[in-house]
């Protein structure tokens, strides 16, 4: 399958979820950003325990 039309469905589902689920979405996006801090947080607690 193209690409193009791969990527054009996903922007499809995407625009559809946010307009039929809200809640959902804002959720969705509120645990990715959670995830990628505490993400971050274990990088910066590995980097700190790195010796000198």
């Amino acid at each position: 399958m193209n690409k193009k039309y791969v990527k054009l469905a996903a922007i499809a589902f995407t625009v559809w979820y946010i307009i039929s689920r809200p809640e959902g979405a804002a959720d969705l996006v509120g645990d990715a950003l959670r995830g990628l801090g505490a993400a971050a947080e274990s990088i910066s607690q590995f980097m700190s325990a790195l010796p000198t």
